[in-house]
């Protein structure tokens, strides 16, 4: 069991960005302490992919998720991201990119857009960028701390307004932007580069809006155990108690982000101590442990691709 080291959050500017757990060339997490401590997250798949991939071990050439926090205070640029079936616009060794969001903090000018309202087409989505219109077309709510938000490739989205989220993802850096709402980059006095033309041909036109997901209860006691996400992609739990519970499954690995409160993990005598923002990998060779909370906790407990 590891924890692993993670960038704080920007003070300054429009998007604090913090990653979390990422297996890219150019982002390693690494391991905060024990035995393995300063190891990446690659070294790790390398050198130990049974202990810490169990059954998955062999399926992955890097871990499959990437894991964020954002802090948005203004409105992100309305982007698109391709699934895995846009080979032509995918650079090799990236995959599609399907993500999620749970809304950890949110106020009265928040806003998120996902999807598209009916009636939406290619030809009259690309006519409202052109003639400044595209807003009327996108689909959006006012969202609220707790919710879960679905974004499959293909999705035209956007969020902002002031907000704070926690961000799943396939393990892909690809995305397309649609319409930047006539921002200029402060670094070049110009407005950013847009990819309409890839956007368009992601966009799955026949998806229509995305709302916030409706958790599943799985259990009450001793902790409320929700699923907010069971996909092809990633599998993701909210748990939240103050009684001691069970978190993770046997030989299988999962990760653990608090986002909110504090405890230990406990796991054959030794203990582990748990904190807002904390990321918690809990490799197959660990499996499950139990959650000992200091008050009430809230945490987030990941799946990989169950896959075929």
């Amino acid at each position: 069991m590891s924890h692993l080291v993670r960038a704080p959050l920007p003070e300054i500017g429009p998007i604090g960005e913090a990653w979390l757990l990422s297996d890219r060339e150019d982002h390693q997490s690494q391991v905060a302490n024990g035995a393995l401590k300063g190891s990446t997250i690659g070294q790790l798949m390398e050198q130990y992919p049974e202990q810490l991939l169990g059954k998955f071990a062999g399926r992955f050439k890097r871990f499959p998720l990437l894991l964020k926090f954002l802090d948005v205070r203004e409105m992100l640029s309305v982007q698109v991201h391709p699934s895995d079936a846009n080979t032509d616009l995918l650079p090799p060794g990236e995959s599609g990119k399907t993500e999620a969001w749970v809304v950890l903090e949110s106020g009265s000018k928040s806003r998120i857009y996902a999807g598209l309202k009916p009636g939406t087409t290619e030809d009259n989505l690309h006519q409202s960028l052109l003639n400044g219109g595209v807003e009327e077309h996108l689909a959006s709510f006012t969202p609220k701390p707790g919710d879960g938000i679905l974004i499959p490739a293909g999705t035209v989205h956007a969020l902002g307004g002031g907000m704070v989220v926690f961000e799943i993802q396939q393990n892909s850096d690809v995305t397309f932007r649609l319409y930047d709402w006539n921002h200029v980059d402060p670094k070049t006095s110009q407005p950013r580069e847009l990819q309409v033309d890839k956007a368009l041909a992601c966009i799955d036109f026949k998806a229509g809006a995305v709302n916030p997901v409706v958790p599943v209860s799985i259990e009450v006691k001793p902790a409320l155990r929700e699923l907010l996400f069971q996909c092809k992609y990633f599998g993701l739990w909210r748990l939240h108690g103050e009684s001691k519970f069970r978190i993770g499954k046997v030989n299988t690995p999962r990760v653990v982000v608090c986002i909110a409160g504090e405890g230990q993990l406990v796991n054959e005598g030794n203990q582990y101590a748990i904190t807002k923002g904390d990321v918690v990998m809990l490799p197959a060779i660990v499996g499950a442990c139990m959650c000992h909370p200091n008050g009430i906790i809230t945490l987030l407990e990941i799946s990989l691709p169950e896959g075929e």
